[in-house]
């Protein structure tokens, strides 16, 4: 377990995911890599931008996760921990196993909440997604 990739959605519960991670990585001598998937650009997905302010908000948005990621890295890397963060954007699913991929990652560590069946219904489980589509080994941390 060389590399590890712990994801984070900043649903505030995003330390026992890194705490999960940081465990692993100091037994395992291992590395991590914080990923956040941010929902993708408006025009990326179909709908036009709007007004410079929504842009600017936007900019904003990732600016100040982009930020704090770093500051989760610096973090584990304080406790003798090589550690990157990371914020992409995309489809989340599809940009976390893209990620892993191309980072050689040997362990995917994501969190998981639990949802009523309407949220289901209509928006699926990014850890079931997750779970199903890779060949990763995947550890699921419960949120709740």
């Amino acid at each position: 377990m060389k590399n590890i990739l712990a994801t984070i959605d900043f649903s505030h519960n995003e330390k026992l995911v890194m705490d999960m991670a940081l465990d692993l990585a100091k037994a395992f001598g291992g590395k991590i890599w914080l990923l956040h998937v941010a929902p993708p650009e408006p025009e990326f997905i179909g709908f036009g931008v709007g007004p410079q302010y929504v842009r600017d908000t936007r900019a904003d948005e990732l600016k100040k996760e982009r930020r704090l990621m770093n500051k989760y890295a610096e973090q584990m890397q304080e406790e003798g921990v090589d550690a990157k963060g990371l914020v992409i954007e995309g489809a989340t699913v599809d940009m976390i196993l893209e990620k892993a991929e191309k980072l050689g990652i040997d362990l995917i560590i994501t969190g998981h909440h639990e949802h009523n069946f309407v949220y289901k219904a209509f928006f699926g489980s990014v850890a079931k997604g997750v779970v199903k589509k890779t060949k990763i080994p995947v550890l699921l941390v419960p949120l709740e």
